[in-house]
């Protein structure tokens, strides 16, 4: 029996945004994303969040190596990305991987959790939203909520969240106070296996239950699509409870697979002062 990829559905989602960004965001922003050894290195030379520049999703196509390393840094460099990070499950860390990431100049940083959970989740009441499907009209306001309940500027980053969006397999759902958009969340279906991503709700209206209310809008959507498992991410605490998204993705029924480190890269050609 095959081995199941943990990190597909993340990795699919990434590199459908980086790699769909339109013009004139693409040059803007320098985005692009490329397939290495099984996995995905998504680059953004000019992030205005230091965020987009990420590399996943390997391990289970080929093994995680030295090598492997070198060419995801060279690919790197010769984008112009000068800071990155690189995320690898912690199963598929060699037995050497510290020595690599020495070699490489990787420190680690935070951590985030990858979850996965059943499609059949309970919808939850909100305090006076509605939740559902976002109209084609509403698109654009869409992405820009979602940019700015994230605290990232919407404004060239808005282009690449439609521009994901717009095949099949990806739907946008929303919830609003009244005709007022105050939250947005992603799901994107690849066959049996879906992913939620890109949740985010207004500051003034959060603790409304519109996250877990667009999770269990987006299980249904999932289930209706045909797929069979839920997958997500989000940042690992300090401390319980710290973190509601974690909180409303475990009260779905989503169970912690693995924690997994951001491993940080920076390039100390481009700045000299700096070490791994």
């Amino acid at each position: 029996m095959p081995e199941t990829n943990t990190e597909f559905s993340e990795t699919e989602t990434i590199f459908r945004m980086l790699s769909s960004v339109p013009e004139p965001q693409r040059t803007i922003l320098g985005a692009s994303a490329v397939r290495i050894g099984g996995g995905v290195v998504a680059a953004m030379a000019d992030d205005p969040t230091d965020y987009w520049s990420k590399a996943l999703g390997f391990g289970f196509g080929s093994p995680v190596d030295d090598a492997l390393v070198g060419q995801i840094v060279d690919r790197y460099r010769s984008v112009g990305v000068r800071s990155a990070t690189i995320q690898i499950a912690p199963q598929k860390l060699p037995a050497d991987w510290h020595a690599i990431a020495a070699r490489h100049g990787l420190r680690a940083g935070g951590s985030w959790v990858r979850l996965e959970g059943p499609v059949d989740v309970a919808e939850t009441p909100t305090r006076g939203l509605r939740v559902g499907p976002v109209p084609r009209a509403e698109l654009a306001e869409w992405a820009r909520v979602v940019f700015v309940g994230f605290g990232m500027p919407p404004e060239d980053l808005a282009p690449m969240m439609l521009a994901a969006v717009a095949a099949d397999d990806a739907h946008a759902f929303a919830a609003w106070d009244g005709d007022e958009l105050v939250a947005g969340a992603c799901l994107m279906v690849f066959g049996e296996v879906a992913h939620l991503a890109g949740a985010a709700t207004l500051p003034g209206h959060r603790g409304r239950g519109a996250q877990s209310a667009l999770i269990a809008a987006r299980a249904a959507a999932a289930k209706e699509a045909g797929a069979e498992r839920l997958f997500a991410e989000t940042g690992k605490p300090e401390s319980p409870g710290d973190n509601s998204s974690l909180t409303n993705m475990e009260r779905a029924g989503m169970r912690v697979l693995y924690e997994r480190v951001n491993w940080k890269w920076t390039d100390t050609d481009a700045h000299p002062g700096l070490t791994g």
